[in-house]
């Protein structure tokens, strides 16, 4: 049996334990109560080329170029998808090349030349990728054709420099555009709509234009 000096030892820790739980709901509350803190954005300098205009912004160094094409430049032409660089929506332009510009910052094309979809053809002289998406009915409801349509464009120019891609049989001559080609090189582009033929029956009328 315990003592009765070892019966008011734990009595004491018992009560002293009480205290401590009692007064836990006060500190939750108090810290609660505290906003966190928050620091003042870092605002850097950007200027580059947008569809032929030099412009120039100073934004929060964590925006994307897609937010700042958007939100900044008020091009919304270009679409914000999945926001993880998996649907293509948000594709442009740069510097001949086509990236998601959800991904990347917009500081890091300091100088750079963009262009999007805004820049490749307006509503009475369409980019002949522009014409031939109308002509055979390459999208339904048109969320992803803007970056359908720019990734396409710089898909034909790596097809002509002799970039090759996964199912490129040879590498030692040039590739050919071909159906496997375009839809290897556009499986980054999603159309939730599913109008995946009538893309790559545009894309190659526009391949056999251009060659």
């Amino acid at each position: 049996m315990p003592s009765p000096g070892d019966i008011e030892v734990n009595r004491r820790d018992l009560m002293v334990a009480a205290g401590a739980c009692a007064a836990l709901p006060a500190m939750g509350a108090n810290a609660r109560s505290q906003p966190a803190p928050v620091g003042t954005p870092v605002l850097a300098d950007v200027s580059f080329t947008v569809n032929g205009q030099q412009r120039a912004l100073a934004i929060d160094t964590r925006t994307t170029l897609l937010d700042a094409l958007r939100e900044h430049l008020h091009l919304t032409g270009t679409k914000k998808g999945c926001d993880h660089g998996q649907c293509g929506a948000c594709t442009v332009i740069v510097d001949g090349q086509r990236i998601n510009s959800c991904l990347t910052l917009a500081i890091m094309h300091q100088s750079a030349s963009v262009t999007t979809i805004e820049g490749l053809g307006t509503a009475d002289n369409l980019h002949p990728m522009q014409a031939a998406f109308v002509k055979h009915d390459g999208f339904q409801c048109g969320y992803c054709t803007p970056g359908q349509i720019c990734s396409g464009v710089a898909m034909l120019d790596e097809i002509k420099a002799g970039i090759p891609s996964h199912v490129t049989a040879d590498l030692t001559t040039a590739a050919a555009v071909s159906e496997a080609e375009i839809r290897e090189r556009m499986s980054g582009n999603i159309c939730r709509c599913g109008a995946y033929s009538n893309i790559v029956e545009a894309m190659t009328e526009v391949a056999g234009r251009q060659g």
